[in-house]
């Protein structure tokens, strides 16, 4: 006797038999039982989920004649009568399958439908069942659409596709749809366990979970790979062989990489790729093994309480990576994995497109790209040089005094330039060129002791590089006092007792985001000239400001806050809005700044012993 392959043995014969179609089993089985049945049939779904199968079972519910020959249409087959005996072996003579992809032409449709005249030979129903109906040329189409819309009473078509959108809207609009999903890894997890378990196979749990996700929703893929793997482990499924036969990648790896991006380990993430490609694991295989990963790590982050499968083996791993990777970096590296699949393709070689896809997620790290935005202090300056001494006589010293306790050591006095210049300018002045200044000995820095000449300035014997500029960017243009930067000199502030409520009011619905873009800078740029209990009048300098929708918008944010319930805005001349309130603390938070900055006692002795300078524009509020 043949061996029969496990898609055929146990494909169901009746609707009972048939897992993870249940929407479709029992719209089938309410009509068959209250006999409203349909004269037009389309099954739509990808490759192995059962259209076919239930396109025979409808027929055998159509025309079984039950186990005593006095049965009538039923939901349930009896699967002994010849009908349905007939229907099972495919040599019944009222049911006739069409394969569309090989049979396309208008002559074989109108062959088919020429039986359309004829009363069932056997049964009770004729069934024409259509498969890859998508492949049939518009000429077939056009043929069958007035049968199709109109058929006798005993004749029933069934279609069925794995691509609804290339069947005409004319051949829709005449069935009665029933669309096929793909099927859970957990269906078929379970359909696979039932079926080794009757064929007598032993398999390990984990093997299983690899051919069901390899199935892809595919029952009829998950069994034929079902097949290849008794035959590839003689007899069992172990999880080694499994993934052998499959190509796929260890999670171990996978877990592997993604602790190591965790952490930031490059080292790690190239050498486990390198590891991939010495064992000659697919590229693609590990991006799709790590987008699994990382949805269930997001699933974890975004619901800490949901119950995590205890048979699974890898829940405890996942859990563990979902807490040492923040949220946003398990996003971006699941973007990453996906848009690196398609790159793949393009790379000259797969396994450094592969690296460089990980690689990726170090280099966008979002803590990462915060530090680098961040000033570091420069570099300690090295031991300072003694300078050669001039060969001219020199006259004999007089004894000098001790130096006052006050006096700083040439150490001290580096690190506070340091300190100073690293607090006080900007990123773009640490690239400036470096201006050499002297540095004194402790006797020199005394408290009261005017500059030296510039000709000891010149000979002083120990310097320093610091990285000093002295001159504003070019169009930089300085405010006047009192005023900040970006706004006109003429505006000036004139506070109102209305512009206290309003700035109150507009910070509160910033502040819960209940206004935005446009309508918020209507807002911030308004002034409140008068209010009573149900009306408010704004007033605004700008015309393109005052847009119907922005006010509308404006004006339903303050109803729903408690506010007015209708404004107007007028344009004219604004002396206290919101946004000048915002500049004018911006601009005393800046003078502030610049107050303790200038006090410091530490850079007024710069800038008396030194000549130190600060850079305009560098200070900022912290």
């Amino acid at each position: 006797m043949s061996y029969l392959v496990l898609a055929r043995k146990y494909r169901p014969k009746t609707f009972s038999e048939m897992v993870g179609q249940e929407h479709v089993v029992q719209a089938l089985t309410n009509a068959l039982t209250q006999q409203r049945l349909h004269h037009a049939y389309l099954f739509t779904g990808t490759r192995g989920v059962g259209k076919t199968t239930v396109s025979r079972i409808l027929a055998k519910s159509l025309n079984c004649q039950g186990a005593d020959g006095q049965g009538g249409i039923t939901a349930t087959p009896c699967g002994v009568c010849p009908a349905c005996t007939d229907i099972d072996s495919g040599r019944f003579p009222d049911y006739t399958e069409l394969d569309a992809a090989s049979n396309r032409g208008v002559d074989e449709v109108q062959g088919l439908l020429e039986q359309a005249v004829y009363k069932p030979v056997q049964g009770r129903f004729k069934v024409f069942m259509i498969d890859e109906v998508h492949m049939l040329t518009n000429t077939a189409f056009n043929a069958m659409l007035k049968t199709l819309e109109e058929p006798p009473e005993y004749l029933k078509f069934v279609l069925a596709t794995t691509d609804p959108q290339k069947v005409p809207v004319t051949v829709l609009s005449r069935c009665l749809q029933f669309n096929l999903r793909p099927m859970a890894p957990e269906t078929v997890l379970e359909h696979l366990t039932r079926v080794l378990a009757q064929e007598s196979v032993p398999a390990e749990p984990q093997a299983l979970r690899l051919l069901a996700r390899a199935a892809r929703g595919s029952m009829r893929d998950a069994l034929s790979l079902t097949d290849q793997a008794i035959a590839f482990g003689s007899g069992q499924l172990q999880e080694a062989g499994v993934r052998q036969m499959l190509g796929s990648v260890d999670r171990g790896h996978v877990f592997r990489l993604i602790d190591a991006l965790a952490r930031g380990d490059g080292k790690t993430v190239v050498e486990t790729a390198d590891a991939l490609r010495l064992h000659g694991l697919s590229a693609a295989s590990t991006l799709e093994e790590m987008s699994a990963v990382l949805q269930r790590m997001a699933v974890l982050q975004a619901v800490p309480q949901m119950a995590v499968d205890a048979s699974d083996p890898e829940a405890a791993e996942i859990a563990r990576l979902a807490a040492a990777m923040p949220a946003d970096e398990t996003q971006l590296l699941y973007s990453i994995c996906l848009h690196g699949r398609t790159e793949l393709g393009l790379a000259p070689d797969e396994y450094a497109a592969l690296t460089m896809a990980l690689l990726r997620l170090l280099a966008f790290k979002p803590a990462a790209s915060a530090e680098k935005k961040t000033l570091t202090p420069p570099e300690p300056a090295a031991p300072p040089r003694v300078a050669p001494q001039p060969a001219a006589p020199q006259p004999a010293a007089a004894p000098v005094p001790a130096a006052p306790p006050q006096a700083l050591s040439p150490e001290d006095v580096n690190q506070a330039v340091s300190e100073a210049l690293h607090d006080a300018a900007p990123d773009t002045a640490r690239r400036a060129e470096p201006v050499r200044l002297p540095v004194r000995a402790p006797e020199d820095l005394r408290r009261n002791q005017p500059p030296a000449p510039a000709s000891q300035a010149q000979a002083a014997p120990e310097t320093v590089a610091i990285p000093v500029r002295s001159a504003p960017e070019p169009g930089v243009r300085l405010q006047p006092q009192g005023v900040p930067a970006g706004v006109p000199a003429s505006a000036r502030l004139v506070p109102t007792e209305e512009g206290d409520v309003w700035h109150a009011t507009v910070q509160q619905l910033i502040a819960q985001e209940a206004i935005t873009a446009l309508v918020r800078e209507l807002a911030l740029q308004s002034q409140l000239v008068a209010r009573d209990a149900d009306h408010w009048l704004l007033r605004v300098e700008r015309e393109s400001l005052n847009q119907p929708t922005a006010r509308e918008r404006l004006r339903a944010a303050l109803e729903a806050a408690g506010h007015a319930r209708q404004i107007a805005v007028e344009v004219g001349k604004v002396i206290d809005s919101p946004a000048l309130r915002n500049a004018h603390a911006a601009a005393e938070r800046q003078r502030a700044a610049e107050e303790i900055v200038h006090g410091d006692p530490y850079v007024q002795r710069l800038m008396r012993d030194f000549g130190a300078k600060i850079v305009p524009g560098s200070i900022k509020p912290a």
